[in-house]
């Protein structure tokens, strides 16, 4: 699944106009690029939320033959990031999914990310495995991170005054038993990782290669410079 329906309200002027997703980064799409990504793991149907601009995204995505995209309408209301998974579960089936944020950009390293995140992906183990980069290698980030990492993989998300290693990259494989009771309506998908993380069933894996956070126009720039970077 990926999650294009956000407002993108730190990336104006530029979303005055057109959604996130669509906002080009190296003379493509952020969402290109994401679909581009999951078409060469395999994945073979996408399904894609959409609100914000909702009409342009799915202008759009009708010019790619690749992969089957099904559309999951917001139009009715935003559900967030939680909320949004959940009302396409039945769209996605019983078998762990990818789940990927619209206007999250990595640099695979010797192995392709996702494909690693399949080979690790324990369901007996775990209902969510994350994606991690580490902060100090980011491109165009400059939190404190979002969780630390146990030697067995376990997730510990960052207190509020801690600085931890981690970012969260927008790109996780979960399990459908993640969404057991979860809530109705809209929510944030961090309260169902922080119940999982208690459950001991929230893992990570650190990202190979180089993860870009575009979170603002000036942002675009250096993700560029690092895409040019690796293809030279």
């Amino acid at each position: 699944m990926v999650l294009a329906a956000g407002l993108g309200t730190r990336m104006r002027p530029l979303t005055d106009t057109l959604p996130k997703p669509l906002v080009p980064v190296g003379g493509k799409p952020l969402l290109d690029h994401v679909l581009d990504q999951l078409v060469e793991a395999g994945v073979e149907t996408v399904v894609v939320n959409v609100h914000f601009f909702a009409d342009k995204i799915e202008r759009h995505l009708a010019g790619r033959s690749r992969p089957r995209i099904v559309i999951s309408d917001e139009r009715d209301g935003l559900l967030g990031t939680g909320g949004g998974v959940a009302r396409a579960l039945p769209q996605l089936g019983d078998a762990p999914f990818y789940l990927v944020n619209a206007d999250t950009l990595w640099i695979d390293g010797v192995r392709a990310n996702l494909d690693l995140l399949a080979q690790m992906f324990d369901p007996d183990r775990m209902d969510a495995l994350l994606l991690l980069a580490a902060t100090s290698t980011s491109v165009g980030y400059s939190g404190r991170g979002d969780y630390g990492m146990t030697p067995d993989g376990r997730l510990q998300r960052r207190a509020e005054r801690e600085v931890v290693p981690f970012v969260y990259s927008g790109v996780a494989l979960l399990s459908p038993a993640l969404f057991a009771d979860a809530p109705q309506g809209g929510f944030a998908l961090t309260r169902l990782f922080d119940r999982a993380e208690g459950a001991g069933r929230l893992h990570g894996l650190r990202l190979e290669g180089v993860w870009m956070h575009v979170g603002t126009p000036e942002a675009i720039a250096a993700a560029e410079k690092a895409i040019l970077a690796s293809a030279a």
